[in-house]
């Protein structure tokens, strides 16, 4: 028999979803500002690996001549995006979800065999509990990478007024590719993501709708370890 069991609260959802369509936009708008000086490339001296980005894909995706327009977006869409996630962080304190999503000391070691276990190298997996060591470190790193992302794009907005902070940051030109540094990070995470929602399923994903996961049941003693492990529900679960 299967069972209905709460997984994710309400205000986790709502700032997932919320940051989702945020992020992106702001993605979005920063290749339109970037188009004005796409100065950024892997390769050395006269050799160019790799541009970003080339003409085609500014002209395929209609970035070009629009630097008004993503300069606009980016402004507006940057406070949404700091206050989601300042909202998120203290949310993650007060609640206590912070002890679920932040890594411990063994969560570097236990992500490695998360990876390997999804590439199929490994068959074994650690002990997993709501979120698996992988996914510790990755969601605890989008909180570093989001407030790295609105430190160095404050210092590139307003390099004079905040001066100090520019300084910091290596000067406006290291905080400028710390900045496109972090939105390449975002990025990837963002494809990584999608992929491995799709892997997971319909259920995982309708858990981040609706809050709730179905289950089946879980052999008595592994029930009880993860009962004495986890900490209790705060919704009662149903059976289906």
């Amino acid at each position: 028999m299967k069972r209905i069991v709460q997984k994710h609260p309400l205000a986790i959802r709502w700032f997932h979803w919320i940051n989702f369509p945020v992020l992106a936009v702001m993605i979005w708008s920063g290749l339109l500002i970037y188009w004005a000086n796409d100065v950024y490339r892997v390769g050395w001296g006269n050799t160019t690996v790799l541009k970003f980005f080339p003409d085609s894909f500014n002209k395929a995706l209609n970035i070009p001549f629009r630097l008004a327009e993503g300069m606009s977006f980016h402004f507006v869409f940057m406070w949404l995006f700091a206050i989601n996630g300042l909202l998120y962080v203290c949310y993650l304190f007060f609640s206590g979800e912070w002890k679920l999503i932040f890594p411990n000391k063994k969560s570097l070691k236990e992500s490695w065999q998360v990876v390997l276990h999804d590439l199929h190298i490994r068959k074994g997996l650690p002990p997993q509990k709501k979120y698996n060591a992988a996914q510790r470190v990755a969601y605890t790193s989008v909180v570093v990478m989001g407030l790295g992302s609105l430190i160095t794009g404050l210092a590139i907005y307003k390099p004079v007024q905040f001066k100090t902070l520019c300084a910091m940051l290596g000067g406006y030109e290291w905080a400028r590719i710390e900045h496109f540094t972090l939105t390449i990070l975002f990025t990837l995470f963002f494809m990584v993501h999608i992929v491995q929602v799709l892997l997971a399923g319909w259920n995982n994903f309708r858990s981040m709708v609706t809050g709730f996961d179905v289950v089946g049941d879980l052999p008595k003693m592994q029930a009880t370890d993860e009962k004495s492990t986890e900490e209790p529900p705060s919704v009662s679960t149903q059976t289906v």
